[in-house]
């Protein structure tokens, strides 16, 4: 048994983790504002977690809850493709500051077990698919603010694997890949199309549901449910290798089309995809190259096919009750 910080613990990936990490009998501190997170994702497991309220940008709080653990999971992040474009300086100083903190914590306490969370958009744009870990981390225009994250993810590998040289027994980085699962936050691309797919149903009772997306449909992402990313998560935990850098994710892709077909299918109706204009600073095609994890003994168990039908009608129940609550308003 261990006992672990896990900053950004009440965040949708974190608190599946802690969840995870109380069930293997370890002891766990969570730092996290709630700014975006909530202490509702870790029901449960709260009466046997020690909960820090704090900003992973104040040096203070980040050096307490780092005393006396074995180890940090740093997860703490600005993520939602929305808040890149909204308030990159936001993305970028939790991103940076944060791990800056985490790294000065952990030197000044002795801690020297160190795993951090960084990102697919670290490559942006891959040059091969699947996409191993060695690629070239590119922020491919700085006037963007899109790659605010990745950007921030970039530096914190840097400094995490530079850092980690030395005063580190162990630093491991893990890239997630297009993680899904319910009570992520509407600012992805699963939760959505869920929320589309139930207001197009309303204004479409009958017939094909006309399902706008941007760009022509022919973009492929490869979606990892949230249980198998946490599976990978803890593999890297548990048997990741010092400056190791690890995908975990499902590397099934599925064409941004075909997803919308998927999300109206699970709501019983049959999508008619209108493409739009491409969002600036996407890519064409991302899906992970996992083998790395693979050797370590990790394997993605849920297919889209048979994650996404319960993750769909968990979004869509609340987004049928907030469509309930605009038309009472109406009345």
């Amino acid at each position: 048994m261990k006992h672990y910080l896990v900053t950004g613990g009440s965040g949708f990936i974190g608190a599946a983790l802690v969840q995870r990490l109380v069930r293997d009998g370890h002891r766990v501190r969570v730092l996290d504002d709630n700014s975006r997170g909530h202490t509702g994702r870790l029901a449960g497991v709260l009466d046997d977690v020690e909960f820090v309220q704090g900003d992973i940008r104040d040096a203070d709080a980040v050096r307490g809850a780092v005393r006396g653990v074995d180890g940090v999971l740093h997860l703490a992040a600005v993520n939602g493709t929305r808040h890149f474009y909204e308030k990159p300086e936001v993305v970028l100083d939790v991103g940076v500051r944060g791990i800056l903190n985490v790294l000065d914590a952990c030197r000044a306490d002795g801690v020297g077990d160190l795993v951090v969370a960084s990102s697919s958009e670290a490559y942006q744009t891959p040059p091969m698919v699947p996409t191993p870990e060695d690629v070239p981390l590119v922020v491919p225009d700085v006037l963007n603010a899109r790659y605010s994250y990745g950007g921030s993810k970039l530096i914190s590998e840097l400094l995490a694997v530079n850092w980690g040289r030395s005063g580190f027994d162990r630093v491991a980085i893990f890239r997630p890949h297009n993680v899904y699962g319910a009570d992520m936050g509407w600012e992805h691309v699963v939760p959505e199309f869920s929320r589309r797919a139930v207001e197009a149903i309303a204004g479409h009772p009958n017939g094909p549901v006309p399902f706008q997306i941007q760009g022509d449909g022919r973009q492929t992402r490869a979606f990892v449910h949230i249980d198998d990313a946490i599976d990978g998560i803890v593999t890297v935990v548990d048997k990741g290798e010092h400056l190791g850098i690890y995908h975990v994710g499902n590397p099934e892709e599925v064409t941004i089309a075909d997803l919308a077909r998927q999300t109206v299918a699970c709501l019983g109706r049959e999508a008619q995809v209108m493409p739009g204009p491409a969002a600036p600073g996407g890519t064409d095609r991302r899906s992970p190259d996992i083998a790395r994890l693979t050797a370590l003994g990790f394997t993605p168990r849920i297919p889209l096919s048979a994650g996404l039908p319960g993750v769909v009608e968990w979004y869509a129940e609340r987004a049928r009750a907030d469509l309930g609550r605009i038309g009472q308003a109406a009345e």
